[in-house]
């Protein structure tokens, strides 16, 4: 009996420390989101956007100060749950509607773009022997959207923490470097504010670069610019059950029964919410009911910063002094490759 009378109250305060630790790591993340919100408005930082300042924020911090072990409970549930819940969101961004009646054309045109992406890639990363994996998650953020990609396809290919931080920071720095210097030689490559739009929705990697890109030609670019880009966030659906077929019969021929029990691969729930969401935002939201412009710019801010929040988590794992090689040349290939996809889209424009 004095067993058990001393057994209930240390298994609550056990909880209670739980919680209190999942809620101050989750408050953690919250912080560094928030000084990399207000960084994202610094002249120059303001380019890169507030996703790659906090993820540079949390690189840093684990760099000087280790990690917060303390904190793990909460950063975790960031860098998971939250992912999760902003990528659910994200498919409000998504108008499937408008791109199957009005953009079937550069679907066909988005799809070559992705397939080249992803496979120049994986090749100049195999010839200059960098990091395979993480050279799959940037080609498939070259080739989708950026960022977003990377977080909704890692879960799916069973990559680390460090990767999907790295791919996330990585692209995020490339695309906008690209986006600078799309804005830099417009003016002088002779297409016309509707060519020049297409040309950038169909080759830069964030839906943010392209938006940078395409808004001094006009609202018409910025216009055929972010449908074009849709078109490959669309494309973020299929290639994602493409890549569960193919992670399941790799795991088959590489393991043995027992083994492949232990590393099945999970259905990707949040993926079916991306979806339900992307369907709600095409055909009931603006049909049904409208909501003001205000109250939709609000989610899309929110959707963002949960992101962000996620990003920081997963940058907490980025050892800077574990840094290799063989991600330095990962990120080259991904360089090579934009260079290509962007003289693709130009020459086809």
């Amino acid at each position: 009996m004095p067993i058990q009378s001393t057994s209930k109250p240390l298994s609550f305060k056990m909880s209670l420390n739980s919680y209190k630790h999942k809620l101050s790591g989750i408050s953690f993340t919250f912080l560094l989101a928030c000084i990399g919100y207000g960084l994202s408005y610094l002249p120059g930082l303001h380019l890169i956007g507030q996703m790659a300042c906090a993820i540079l924020l949390a690189a840093i911090y684990r760099h000087f100060w280790g990690y917060p072990e303390k904190l793990r409970l909460g950063i975790q549930f960031s860098s998971k749950q939250l992912l999760r819940f902003a990528i659910i969101l994200f498919g409000l961004k998504l108008n499937i509607g408008v791109i199957l009646h009005q953009g079937l054309g550069l679907l066909v045109r988005d799809m070559a773009m992705v397939l080249l992406a992803i496979g120049m890639t994986l090749l100049l990363s195999k010839w200059l022997k960098g990091d395979t994996s993480l050279s799959l998650l940037l080609g498939i953020g070259t080739g989708i959207c950026g960022a977003a990609a990377i977080a909704a396809v890692s879960p799916i290919l069973k990559s680390k923490e460090e990767e999907t931080a790295l791919g996330a920071g990585l692209i995020a720095l490339v695309g906008t470097l690209f986006a600078i210097g799309y804005t830099i030689f417009r003016p002088f490559i002779g297409l016309t504010d509707l060519q020049y739009g297409i040309w950038s929705g169909t080759s830069l990697h964030e839906i943010a670069h392209v938006a940078l890109a395409a808004a001094p030609a006009g609202q018409d670019a910025l216009a055929i610019s972010l449908l074009a880009k849709l078109g490959r966030v669309f494309l973020l659906i299929p290639l994602s059950f493409v890549l569960m077929v193919w992670m399941r019969r790799k795991r088959k021929a590489s393991n043995g029964a027992a083994a492949q029990e232990s590393g099945r691969i999970e259905f990707p729930w949040f993926l079916l919410g991306f979806i339900a969401m992307s369907l709600f935002g095409s055909f009931v939201l603006n049909h049904a009911f409208i909501l003001p412009t205000q109250v939709t710019d609000s989610i899309s801010t929110v959707t963002t910063f949960i992101l962000t929040m996620a990003m920081v988590g997963l940058g907490l794992n980025v050892n800077l002094r574990n840094m290799r090689m063989a991600t330095i040349k990962s990120l080259a290939a991904m360089a090579i490759t934009s260079v290509l996809l962007s003289l693709a889209a130009l020459l086809t424009v």
